[in-house]
């Protein structure tokens, strides 16, 4: 039986052996999926032995890290800046990045056209991927910060092929999609939103990447404006099912997907519905 694992630290509560253990079932192979916590100063020294696993997820504090450590990287993980997903490939560590896989099957099709106007909340990791996907797709992107992080919402601006508009979150106003890519929302503030009353007025559809809970307080508000409401959940199942089909092609049947989708959400709720913040987008 072939190995894979997730590594970070502090991993504490995670879906992502619940996750891929479903995946492996569904493709009929045969794999173990294990949670490694590794200390950040341990990150190198402990590189060489990750060879031995067919393929690992990489979580938070390693994602920046590890990129050095690999030997070499492929398109995704370049754009995304950023390593999620190891491939052990003849003797040689491959670094991806699934987010961008788990993202596009989460959303419509319809919402990423060309021209669409999207707004994403945040400027950090998350957000970045969002942006240069959207950019790439030829979308209108602004980006919804809060005045503190005016400044790298700018640099991250400055750094997409398209003109993108900086405001500040409460100046958000409708639009074809908006992403929360802040972890405003996640347990232990479930009840919080990260935008105002009345900035959904004329939105067509909200997509939250938090998972835990399933329906956050963004989404209830959404939903209440009248907007198409899209959870975390799929693009964390749907980036995992992303990292199989890096590790040995592993296609998936969309409906087996929406009830593993389901599955994931009530596993999260019964063990992590009041358990703080999770640490699996990887």
């Amino acid at each position: 039986m072939i190995s894979y694992a997730l590594i970070g630290y502090p991993l504490g509560h995670t879906a992502s052996p619940f996750i891929h253990r479903e995946l492996f079932a569904l493709s009929g192979r045969e794999g173990d999926y294990a949670a490694l916590e590794i200390p950040p100063q341990e990150l190198p020294g402990r590189i060489e032995g990750l060879r031995a696993l067919g393929g690992f997820n990489v979580t938070i504090p390693h994602k920046l890290a590890i990129q050095p450590l690999l030997d070499r990287l492929e398109e995704s993980a370049r754009l995304c800046g950023a390593v999620n997903t190891v491939k052990t490939d003849g003797g040689e560590l491959v670094g991806y990045n699934t987010d961008m896989d788990g993202f596009l099957h989460a959303v419509p099709e319809e919402l990423l056209t060309p021209g669409s106007r999207v707004t994403v909340l945040g400027a950090g990791g998350a957000a970045t991927m969002f942006a240069h996907v959207l950019d790439r797709r030829g979308c209108r992107v602004t980006l919804a910060v809060a005045r503190r992080t005016l400044e790298k919402a700018g640099r991250l601006a400055a750094g997409l092929e398209h003109p993108a508009q900086v405001v500040l979150l409460e100046q958000v106003r409708g639009g074809d999609l908006i992403i929360n890519a802040t972890p405003v929302g996640m347990y232990p503030g479930a009840e919080e939103s990260p935008l105002p009353e009345g900035a959904l007025q004329g939105c067509r559809a909200v997509f939250d990447a938090v998972y835990n809970p399933a329906e956050t307080a963004l989404l209830r508000q959404a939903r209440a404006a009248g907007c198409r409401t899209y959870g975390g959940a799929a693009m964390l199942v749907w980036q995992a099912a992303a990292a199989h089909s890096i590790w040995y092609g592993a296609q998936f049947d969309p409906a087996e997907m929406q009830a593993l989708i389901r599955r994931t959400e009530e596993y999260v709720g019964l063990h992590f519905g009041k358990g703080g913040n999770l640490h699996d987008r990887q």
